[in-house]
């Protein structure tokens, strides 16, 4: 099997690649091989390759302030990549297409968990919104190559927040998770006494280890023709950022006290996704949240310069 990896630099991209099966072949471009953004040159690799099944991992991601900062940068760029990658798959006649979303493509203020079907029946959250329209872009265009030609198998698989291995651990392109460790061991390192929280810190989140999603995916491509075309994949539960940094305090070892900034953005009150189509295919992650910045952490400590 022949599989094109986009992306592959990246978190999702690199966790993809360490669990790669021994059967697998897996192309995994650099920047300089594959110009997501040239449409002719994305083209004319995918025609001279001819893989099996595409992964889209390729993606501007970055927390809330990165997507605050640079809302045409995430809007436009994300937009054309995936525009070029699903089309020279649809016009090459590639069957799989993995496309990966954002639970950010859900409407705001949504309390319950966001099931696949909700997608453009609201407003989206304004702190994300350029990164959330490109996603629904894509998945809009896998949608209607399935529509339009039934030999295409296109599926969207909508993450929850990710975290883990490769991340970015950096104050404004980094999620939150891997921006709260390197902050939170800063603090450590520096005898704080306390440590700021954006917003009041009740905002609740949904966050994965990367190296579960990879499963999931490698999972999803043995099953390829059962997996319905938009899918959710998630924990099922979720935290509030207070109880996050509680934990990863603890983790770090950092004792401190924790204030709040109450002019910062919290972004949606909750991003909690219905993960019963990912129950019935018969997929479950293995790591807890526990686990998974544990792992994150000794990645960070033996990787990072502090």
């Amino acid at each position: 099997m022949k599989i094109l990896l986009t992306g592959s630099a990246g978190m999702v991209g690199k966790n993809i690649s360490d669990l790669k099966p021994k059967n697998v072949e897996i192309l995994e471009p650099t920047i300089k091989e594959l110009d997501l953004l040239d449409f002719g040159k994305v083209n004319d690799y995918v025609l001279k390759t001819k893989p099996e099944i595409i992964i889209h991992a390729a993606g501007i991601v970055g927390g809330i302030q990165a997507n605050i900062k640079h809302p045409l940068k995430f809007l436009r760029e994300n937009t054309i990549m995936g525009h070029n990658i699903i089309w020279a798959a649809a016009l090459n006649s590639v069957r799989f297409f993995i496309n990966l979303g954002s639970s950010c493509m859900y409407p705001k203020n949504i309390n319950e968990p966001l099931k696949e079907n909700m997608i453009l029946t609201g407003e989206l959250e304004p702190t994300n919104e350029g990164y959330a329209i490109a996603k629904i872009f894509t998945q809009r265009l896998c949608s209607y190559i399935n529509r339009e030609n039934h030999s295409s198998n296109f599926k969207t698989l909508v993450p929850c927040n990710l975290y883990g291995k490769h991340d970015k651990f950096d104050d404004e392109w980094g999620h939150m998770i891997p921006s709260v460790i390197r902050k939170l061991l800063q603090a450590k390192i520096n005898n704080d006494e306390s440590v700021k929280i954006w917003g009041d810190g009740t905002a609740r989140r949904e966050y994965m280890y990367a190296s579960d999603f990879a499963g999931c995916i490698w999972y999803i491509i043995d099953h390829l023709d059962d997996i319905p075309e938009l899918i959710n994949v998630g924990l099922g539960y979720d935290y509030s950022i207070n109880e996050y940094y509680e934990i990863i305090a603890k983790v770090v070892g950092f004792n401190g006290q924790f204030t709040h900034d109450l002019s910062k953005p919290s972004g949606m009150k909750r991003k909690l996704v219905d993960i019963d189509k990912l129950s019935k295919i018969g997929w479950e992650p293995s790591y807890t949240i526990e686990q998974g910045l544990k792992e994150t952490f000794k990645f960070y400590i033996e990787n990072a310069v502090i």
